[in-house]
């Protein structure tokens, strides 16, 4: 807790007459959600940390019925006879600020010790109470950006904590040689800022994390970038099990309001991993590697997946064809080299 948040806390819990119980969780804090973020950024793998907070299971161990969050999003509880049903996640009044996404990879366990007071209201009809109670946060402005991060730049922390090493760009389309940069994990897909090329824009479209390659496109948009296929691991299920109806569901792949239709197929490899193999109703061209998809049967969130890789219908993976080109060109190089030699 910053001590900006801890002084309004403290305002917060007098005025409500309320004792307030200061907890410090920075080592839990950075052995679940900084350490995993910096292993997946180091592989290549974008992600949402605030999927990840491990807030709930470092205080699940003291003396609380509930933990009140104020996440926007619903959270219906069985009844006192019917303690074995599962608890159901379920979207907010407000479609805007829905947080389903990030509470998706939740337990059901974790999901049965939370409630949200936030879920049945606006988030203009939240300020407008904390306006008409005077409360002492009712004009700050909303949070952005990574929490544990503070002032630091996003870069300056992947540099410190990853380090560096000199890659190229190509071009997506040709295999071209645009430029070097500092390592392939300061960049996300769809990433159009701090990129230092000419001639663009130019969007980042994909990462070779084995040749530490960066690729980049003037065309981020065009339709042979959009993917609708791609593959998940790591799923949950609110319910212990995957959906019995797995066609006709909906998918968030990101923050916001927009939903996909979708259809699931669940297959098991040979060492009984499951996966599923996701197809959206519209093309997507910022699918990325590490990120969430979360499942929904109309309001409900039923479940989430972390996305592994996407295709086209051809089976065609994101700049396959350009890093062959590239090393095509690159043999032909050292060969004329060898010869001039």
């Amino acid at each position: 807790m910053q001590n900006l948040d801890a002084t309004v806390w403290q305002k917060h819990f007098y005025w409500v007459d309320v004792p307030l119980e200061v907890v410090h969780l920075t080592d839990e804090y950075w052995n679940n959600v900084v350490s995993y973020i910096i292993d997946e950024y180091r592989y290549g793998r974008t992600l949402n940390p605030d999927v990840l907070c491990a807030f709930v299971d470092a205080v699940s161990g003291m003396e609380f019925n509930f933990i009140a969050s104020g996440h926007y999003a619903t959270v219906v509880h069985p009844n006192s006879g019917n303690k074995d049903e599962p608890s159901t996640l379920r979207l907010s009044k407000d479609m805007v600020k829905d947080q389903t996404y990030f509470l998706s990879h939740l337990s059901q366990s974790q999901l049965k010790g939370l409630i949200f007071p936030l879920g049945c209201l606006q988030k203009e009809e939240v300020r407008g109470l904390a306006k008409m109670f005077g409360l002492p946060n009712r004009g700050r402005k909303d949070s952005q950006g990574i929490c544990f991060l503070g002032k630091i730049k996003f870069s300056e922390f992947v540099a410190r904590h990853i380090g560096e090493k000199e890659g190229v760009m190509l071009e997506a389309e040709t295999g071209d040689f645009l430029g070097n940069h500092r390592g392939f994990w300061f960049y996300t897909i769809g990433q159009r800022q701090g990129l230092r090329l000419s001639g663009g824009p130019w969007y980042v479209v994909e990462k070779d994390v084995e040749n530490n390659v960066v690729f980049v496109s003037r065309n981020y948009f065009s339709v042979d970038k959009r993917r609708h296929l791609f593959r998940v691991g790591s799923l949950r299920w609110f319910s212990g099990s995957p959906p019995t109806q797995i066609t006709q569901l909906q998918c968030k792949v990101r923050h916001g309001p927009g939903f996909y239709c979708c259809d699931l197929t669940i297959e098991v490899d040979g060492d009984g991993h499951e996966s599923g193999v996701v197809k959206i109703s519209e093309d997507d061209e910022g699918l990325a590697a590490g990120q969430f998809a979360a499942f929904y049967q109309g309001s409900t969130c039923i479940g989430s997946g972390v996305i592994l890789e996407s295709w086209d219908d051809q089976g065609f993976l994101v700049c396959a064809k350009a890093l062959e080109i590239a090393k095509m060109k690159d043999k032909s190089k050292k060969a004329r080299e060898a010869s001039e030699d």
